[in-house]
């Protein structure tokens, strides 16, 4: 629905009249909305795996989540992404491929520096950062900049041959 009325707001831009402009402005920002909303909850599925890659997620991490995320605007809808995956004992390796997937369409975001941040302070909550939890980190970095640089790479091959 919003990809077909964008499509056409931006094909008839200078036809809309005021109420128009208006109703594009309020779809704009519910699907722009939800589209950060998923970012977060994402975040919290991550969190779960970060948690969860030393196989279990200790009491420490969990309270030291849940006062990272007390004033943060989000923070229910990370908190509920993260238990969701809690309850239901989730893999970390496919919570972690999901992130990624979701992460590489999403595109580039600078939520992606808090979200490291956050990983940082909760693997450091209980008797500091095990190995696996580093690699966790360290991998969602690596990973999103390869995939992104791949995209960028295939962007300029796309380039060279559309202007040869």
């Amino acid at each position: 629905m919003y990809d077909n009325f964008f499509t056409q707001f931006s094909l008839n831009c200078s036809n809309l009249d005021y109420r128009q402009f208006v109703r594009f402005g309020i779809y704009f920002k519910r699907y722009a909305m939800r589209k950060e909303e998923k970012l977060y909850e994402v975040f919290g599925e991550l969190l779960y795996a970060l948690a969860k890659a030393d196989g279990v997620i200790k009491k420490e991490e969990k309270e030291t989540l849940t006062q990272l995320l007390k004033n943060h605007a989000l923070g229910s809808e990370i908190l509920w992404s993260f238990e969701f995956e809690e309850s239901h004992n989730s893999s970390v390796e496919e919570i972690y491929n999901k992130v990624i997937n979701f992460c590489h369409v999403y595109g580039p975001a600078p939520q992606y520096d808090e979200f490291i941040t956050a990983m940082k302070i909760v693997a450091d909550a209980s008797d500091g950062m095990t190995a696996k939890e580093h690699k966790l980190i360290s991998s969602f970095s690596e990973d999103l900049m390869e995939r992104f640089q791949r995209d960028i790479d295939k962007l300029k091959q796309f380039e060279k041959k559309e202007y040869r």
